[in-house]
C-alpha cells in the first residue's frame, strides 16, 4: 500500500517539476530494493518451526514413560543449543530468514526444558515462576540475537505471564499484579526498538492496554473509569501536541503511541457511559465524547489515518447513541442535534483560532 502510494506521489512532483521524472525513477527503485519487512518465505519457516517444535513435543509426550529420564534431559537441552548455534551461525552468514526460524525454535525449546526439568525433578516453584523464567529467557535470546521474530515472541510470552493463573501462585502480591504488566510492556517495546522489529511494538501497546483493563476488573469504580480516561487524554496529548516535549520521540516510533494512548481515551469514555446511569450524566460522557473525537481528527487527522478513522467512528457512534437516548420525541432529538451543532461550532472555532495562532508563531520564529 505505501509504494503505491510513494508511486503516486513521486508522479505527482515529477508532473508539477518538483522533481524530474528521472529521480522519480531511482527513488522507486531504491525503495523497490530494499528487503521487504513482509516475506511469505520468512512467515513458511516460521510456521514450520513450530509444526517441528510440536511434533517434537508430541513425540516426547507419546513415549514419556519409555523414554530413560537423562535421555529426556539431554534431548530437549540439546535441542534448545542447537537451534541457537544454528541461528546464530546462520545469522553470521547472512541467512535471517532461515536463522530465525531457528531461533524461535530455540525460544519454544526453553519453555519446553522449563517444563520438563521442573517435571522430572519436582522442582519448587509454580506457573507463574515458569512463565517469568520463559519470558527473561526469551527477552535474553532477543537482545543476544537481536532477533524480530524472537522478540515477537516474547510478546507472546508477556500476555502468557499475564493471563496465568495468578492466585496459584505464592510468590505473587497485589503489587506485583499492577506493576509487571506495564514493566513488560516497557521491556517489549524497548526490545522491539532495539531488534527492529516495528511490529512486535504493537504488542507492548496492546499489553498496556491489558494492563489498565485489568486495573478497572480489579476496582470497577466511575472513579477509576475517570482516571483511565485523564490518563489517556495526557497521553494522547504528550504524543500528538508538538510543543509536548514527548512530541518528537513519540514521532520518531511511527503513528502507535498516539493512536494508543487515544484508544485508551476512547475505552475509558465507553466504561464511563456504563457506570453513570443518570441522563444528565450520560449527555455530558456524550459531549465530552463527542469533543475528544473532534480533537483526535483535528490534532492528528493529517498525518495519523488509524486516530482519524477512530474518532470518525467514535463520533458517528457517539450521535447515534445519544440520538437513541432522546428518540423519545422529536424535540428531544432536534435539540440534541441543535446541543451538538453548537458544541462542534465551538470547537471547530476554538481549532481554527489555535492553527492560525500556531501558524502565526512559525511565520514569526522563520522571520
Amino acid at each position: 500500500m505505501y509504494r503505491s502510494w510513494l508511486e503516486r506521489d513521486l508522479k505527482t512532483w515529477a508532473a508539477q517539476g518538483l522533481i524530474d521524472a528521472k529521480t522519480a525513477t531511482v527513488l522507486l527503485k531504491e525503495y523497490d530494493s530494499r528487503p521487504s519487512s513482509f516475506s511469505v518465505g520468512r512467515v513458511l519457516l516460521i510456521i514450520a518451526a513450530l509444526l517441528f517444535a510440536a511434533a517434537v513435543l508430541l513425540l516426547v509426550a507419546a513415549n514419556w514413560e519409555a523414554i530413560p529420564r537423562l535421555v529426556r534431559l539431554a534431548g530437549i537441552i540439546g535441542v534448545l543449543w542447537a537451534a541457537y548455534f544454528g541461528g546464530g551461525a546462520l545469522l553470521a552468514r547472512g541467512a535471517e530468514r532461515l536463522a530465525a526460524a531457528f531461533l524461535v525454535l530455540g525460544a519454544l525449546s526453553f519453555g519446553g526444558a522449563i517444563a520438563l526439568v521442573g517435571q522430572m525433578y519436582h522442582l519448587s516453584g509454580d506457573a507463574l515462576q515458569a512463565a517469568l523464567v520463559w519470558f527473561g529467557g526469551t527477552v535474553a535470546a532477543a537482545v543476544l540475537f537481536r532477533s524480530g521474530a524472537v522478540t515477537v515472541v516474547a510478546g507472546f510470552l508477556a500476555f502468557v505471564v499475564s493471563g496465568t493463573d495468578w492466585t496459584q501462585s505464592y510468590s505473587a502480591d497485589q503489587m506485583l499484579l499492577l506493576w509487571l504488566m506495564p514493566l513488560m510492556a516497557v521491556i517489549v517495546i524497548a526490545l522491539a526498538r532495539y531488534t527492529g522489529a516495528g511490529r512486535a511494538r504493537h504488542l507492548g501497546y496492546l499489553l498496556l492496554v491489558a494492563w489498565l483493563a485489568f486495573i478497572y476488573s480489579e476496582y470497577s469504580t466511575a472513579t477509576t473509569a475517570i482516571a483511565i480516561v485523564v490518563f489517556g487524554a495526557v497521553a494522547y496529548l504528550a504524543a500528538a501536541l508538538p510543543q509536548s516535549p514527548l512530541h518528537a520521540a513519540a514521532r520518531s516510533a511511527g503513528s502507535a503511541p498516539a493512536f494508543y494512548a487515544y484508544l485508551v481515551l476512547m475505552l475509558g469514555l465507553v466504561v464511563l457511559h456504563v457506570e453513570f446511569d443518570a441522563v444528565g450524566e450520560r449527555l455530558a460522557v456524550g459531549i465530552v465524547t463527542l469533543g475528544a473525537a473532534i480533537a483526535g481528527i483535528a490534532l492528528s487527522g493529517k498525518e495519523n489515518g488509524a486516530v482519524r478513522y477512530l474518532g470518525y467512528v467514535a463520533f458517528a457512534a457517539e450521535t447515534l447513541y445519544l440520538a437513541s437516548e432522546t428518540i423519545g420525541s422529536i424535540i428531544g432529538t432536534s435539540g440534541f442535534f441543535l446541543v451538538a451543532g453548537l458544541v462542534v461550532a465551538a470547537i471547530a472555532w476554538a481549532v481554527i483560532a489555535l492553527e492560525r495562532r500556531l501558524a502565526s508563531n512559525e511565520d514569526k520564529a522563520e522571520a
